[in-house]
């Protein structure tokens, strides 16, 4: 075989190693009968073998070739994937890290790493190297120094590099999916989501696109429409624990948490180290009342990866284990340190701060809450003027003559029930106990309402022109989307969305029959709570003590103004209140609702059911008094949020 005819030989067997690696063996074997010691026939013959299932009889070959060629990235890589297929994961880490340092632009090697790395359930360097590998993919060479900066922890400099290259050319795709995950990585999901659907309705069979559109739905709670994609990339990948796990979430913020809890169940089987995997159980778990379980589920994440946020906030949102000692050390100095993103930082500076405030720490605590929320800060700003502006606007539209005008406007049906005000107000305890009722299903907070005024632009304003034909189907529209939520056969359901209280003038304009219950606690105490509470996202008022105490005043000030334009319209009840006289705050309740009394709505801690906030375990507890007067311990601190208080510490209860 002479040397033109061996090179034709070879490439024939390349290109049939992913169709027929039987078939690449042969063509291997022949050349190698020729030419023994032809590297790219001995590579491709313990390639062919490897994918035949036959890794043991590649790793020799690849062994005495890489002594041979040590600086070959793609012989470093066959023998990683090899060793990972023995199970010598160790040494298969080393192979591929090899190869990549070789060739820091070889995609295929880094994404080897990552699969590794995460089946190893080292999920935080599996992380890092799929980053790497997003950023190798990236080819061209206008948007190299955005691929290096986006995915080594710059967001906003990649945002501003790829924005202008985007707008001056909305077709560059490329482009189009760098800004897109340069948004999800500063928590822009919305503008993100928007990118990636244009992007598909070019590319439809971009697999990459669609599972980073599902996770920016599901960021936004839209797991319904998530749940499409995910169907479709598990149709072709049924076993691929990335896609079961986000699966997994969507089903959990769709109620369905048996569904979710199975496979979370499953994927720990396969892959009992995985401890982001275990953190998620945990918070399935805890949704349904397994409290123990969701512990030690979290325990477990924390064995395996002691620096994980989610493990450490899951526990410090049950309110019901404390830390040990161990774990505020850990805790401590990974806050106080480097070896994190500014995004875990927040998260665990939040753990930390229960930690210590469990320890009647309050100075550490304090400080720790802090540092969460400034750090917090980064990723989520907040235009206190702006929010200002607009609720003095919905204040100037929606008047008694407005509603006087649409009477007769939206959907007839009376069948949500919401629950409106501020995080931490004691919304989700008014949820429990309604949702003990036999006529009354309690769901979750669910963004419809916000989508609906997303969709008119600049509500409130716009809401002027909409028509009585439209402000039904807006309404019929909302109880359509929010259906999937509604798994029991009762009359009524619950939407505990506290921000909705921006848009009673829209629920009233689309939904006149609804009940609005406006839920409102003592304001240093609602205000230090959500202070130290770590949201999702959402809440970007509550990381400033003056931003909170002026988001009150305007709270007051819209709801204030909703008991004057529509009188007796909400429902209003007083945490305070409830705590001091349970049963005949709950008769008033219930019969402001227009619901009979019935004695599970005063035994609603025994009310088996999914709750889906992180107010989850103390509603499965009786009503108690101690958190009432928590904020006092922390009273030296909380004189911005007092002075932006102002009037509103007074007149809190309203009329």
């Amino acid at each position: 075989m002479d040397q033109q005819t061996r090179k034709a030989v070879i490439a024939r067997a390349a290109a049939l190693l992913a169709t027929d690696p039987a078939a690449a063996e042969r063509e291997a074997v022949a050349v190698r009968r020729a030419a023994p010691h032809d590297p790219n026939a001995t590579l491709i013959l313990a390639a062919a073998l490897r994918r035949q299932g036959r890794a043991p009889e590649a790793i020799p070959i690849l062994e005495a070739l890489a002594r041979d060629f040590p600086r070959a990235p793609p012989t470093h890589y066959e023998l990683g994937m090899s060793l990972a297929d023995t199970g010598r994961v160790d040494d298969a880490v080393a192979a591929l890290k090899w190869a990549t340092e070789i060739d820091p632009e070889y995609a295929e090697a880094w994404r080897a790493l990552g699969a590794v790395l995460f089946d190893a359930g080292d999920a935080r360097a599996a992380e890092a190297a799929y980053a790497e590998h997003d950023r190798a993919l990236v080819r061209e060479p206008h948007l190299k120094g955005a691929a290096l900066a986006l995915y080594r922890g710059g967001a906003e400099q990649a945002l501003g590099i790829l924005q202008p290259i985007v707008q001056a050319n909305p077709g560059d795709l490329a482009a189009v999916s760098l800004l897109a995950e340069a948004h999800l990585r500063a928590g822009q999901s919305a503008a993100a989501a928007a990118l990636l659907e244009r992007l598909l309705e070019q590319a439809p069979d971009d697999a990459r696109a669609r599972f980073r559109l599902a996770s920016a739905l599901i960021r936004q709670q839209r797991a319904q429409e998530a749940l499409a994609h995910l169907e479709r990339l598990l149709a072709l990948e049924p076993e691929n624990p990335a896609l079961q796990n986000l699966m997994a979430g969507a089903l959990a913020q769709l109620g369905q948490l048996e569904r979710a809890i199975a496979i979370y169940e499953r994927l720990l089987q396969a892959r009992e180290r995985h401890a982001i995997t275990w953190a998620s159980y945990g918070h399935a778990l805890r949704m349904i009342g397994r409290t123990e379980d969701a512990v030690g589920a979290y325990r477990r994440a924390l064995a395996l990866d002691r620096g994980l946020g989610e493990a450490y906030l899951g526990l410090a949102n049950l309110k019901v284990a404390q830390f040990s000692d161990e774990e505020a050390r850990v805790l401590r100095r990974l806050v106080y340190g480097a070896e994190a993103s500014a995004d875990e930082r927040a998260a665990l500076a939040f753990a930390l701060g229960q930690a210590l405030e469990d320890r009647s720490d309050h100075v550490g605590s304090m400080n720790a809450y802090l540092e969460g929320a400034a750090l917090r800060r980064l990723s989520a700003p907040y235009d206190a003027d702006a929010f200002s502006d607009w609720i003095g606007r919905s204040i100037a539209l929606f008047d008694r003559a407005f509603f006087e005008k649409r009477a007769g406007f939206g959907a007839a049906a009376p069948d949500p029930i919401f629950i409106v005000g501020l995080p931490r107000s004691g919304s989700t305890l008014v949820e429990q106990i309604l949702a003990s009722h036999s006529a009354v299903e309690g769901v979750a907070e669910l963004p419809e309402i916000g989508f609906i005024a997303d969709r008119l632009a600049d509500y409130p304003d716009t809401a002027a022109a909409i028509t009585a034909e439209q402000s039904r189907a807006l309404g019929e529209g909302y109880l359509a989307a929010t259906s999937v939520q509604r798994q029991l056969d009762r009359a009524f359901f619950i939407d505990k969305m506290p921000n909705n209280f921006q848009f009673v003038g829209l629920i009233q304009l689309i939904l006149p029959n609804a009940k609005i219950i406006d839920v409102r606690r003592h304001p240093m105490a609602t205000c230090f709570s959500a202070f130290k509470q770590h949201f999702a996202e959402g809440q970007a008022f509550s990381y400033d003590l003056a931003d909170l105490g002026r988001y009150y005043r305007d709270y007051l000030a819209l709801m204030d103004h909703f008991d004057r334009a529509l009188p007796g319209r909400i429902i209003r009840v007083i945490y305070e209140d409830l705590v001091e006289d349970a049963e005949a705050e709950i008769r008033r309740l219930l019969g402001a609702c227009g619901l009979e009394f019935e004695p599970a709505c005063l035994a609603f801690h025994e009310t088996e059911r999914a709750v889906r906030t992180a107010s989850s375990a103390q509603v499965r507890q009786p009503i108690f008094r101690e958190g009432l007067e928590q904020w006092r311990n922390f009273a030296p601190w909380l004189g911005p949020l007092q002075e932006a208080l102002g009037p509103a510490l007074e007149s809190w209860r309203g009329g």
